[in-house]
């Protein structure tokens, strides 16, 4: 073997080229999206390091065929305890990369196509989780807005509740896409580089604009930052959530038997509106779906609107 087909063999170059070239500048995805498919290869190179014993700067594309594959998605699944779900994200970032080498390297077609066919796992599909508006009101309510931290942890669920936006939208959210007048709006930059407007309460409203006051002397760009000024992370969100539910439990004893996250906040803004009476194509818009089918979890999970539908039969 020549040094030229050496290299070509060698499975960093395809990686550099993938995460520089190709998801930046080919497809432009979103700095999740990286981040996701970043975490993937660092828990495969150490599961290869660590059960076949190849460094990562020697590993060739012949190295990682498709029983290899399938013994990560098994250790994924059993040994560090991940759901189907996230075993099947995992999968696709690996499809991704390898159709890239496919075209990159045809000479490794035998060892692409055999990666490619393995299917995604199917999952159980599982009722939406959300909050009732009592246990909503005492999740609001809990924050200790006597200190700094917990006025921005009350501003920061509220606006949360009311937009219905993503973790990852909230912490990137800077004062510039919160607009004032007569009707208050977000500009969220959403998934899929989508954006779109959601109006904010009149209480909402109030609340960041006395919250944008306190913070003007903060010294950042971002609405909701952390204690350094930075952005919040969203363990850092999760983990004021989790701080904020178990004070609220002392008023709201159903909250101990949830498991409340920040999406199942953005359920909650579905599952009001549509109890509300807000038709699904405008949730969809509220909520950023691209597709409306996505939101019909939600007619599927209320079951007042099925009593309601009993009754007129």
């Amino acid at each position: 073997m020549t040094s030229s087909t050496s290299a070509r063999a060698l499975i960093a170059p395809h990686v550099q080229a993938f995460f520089t070239e190709h998801l930046c500048h080919h497809k432009r995805v979103s700095p999740q999206t990286i981040a996701s498919c970043r975490d993937t290869f660092r828990l495969l190179l150490t599961f290869i390091k660590e059960t076949v014993g190849i460094e990562p700067s020697a590993l060739r594309v012949t190295d990682v065929d498709a029983p290899l594959v399938l013994r990560f998605l098994d250790y994924l699944e059993h040994q560090r305890g991940n759901a189907v779900r996230s075993r099947n994200i995992r999968l696709s970032a690996l499809r991704t990369f390898f159709r890239f080498v496919a075209l990159r390297d045809p000479e490794s077609l035998a060892i692409t196509t055999r990666v490619l066919a393995i299917p995604l796992k199917r999952e159980d599909t599982k009722l939406v989780g959300y909050l009732s508006r009592d246990e909503i009101e005492a999740l609001l309510a809990a924050p200790d807005r006597s200190h700094w931290g917990g006025r921005r942890d009350h501003a920061l669920l509220l606006t949360m509740y009311n937009s219905g936006a993503r973790v990852s939208e909230v912490t990137t959210l800077r004062r510039e896409q919160v607009c004032f007048g007569a009707t208050t709006f977000l500009d969220l930059h959403g998934k899929g580089r989508k954006e779109r407007t959601v109006p904010l309460w009149p209480t909402t409203s109030h609340l960041l604009q006395g919250w944008l006051r306190e913070l003007g002397t903060f010294g950042t760009p971002m609405v909701f930052p952390n204690a350094r000024g930075k952005p919040l992370s969203r363990y850092g969100v999760n983990y004021l959530l989790q701080q904020t539910v178990r004070r609220a439990v002392v008023t709201c004893p159903t909250l101990r038997r949830k498991t409340v996250s920040p999406h199942v906040l953005r359920h909650s803004t579905a599952m009001h509106l549509l109890q509300s009476g807000v038709d699904i194509t405008v949730i969809a818009l509220w909520l950023g779906h691209e597709s409306i089918e996505t939101t019909h979890v939600y007619l599927e999970a209320d079951l007042a609107i099925k009593e309601q539908a009993l009754h007129k039969l």
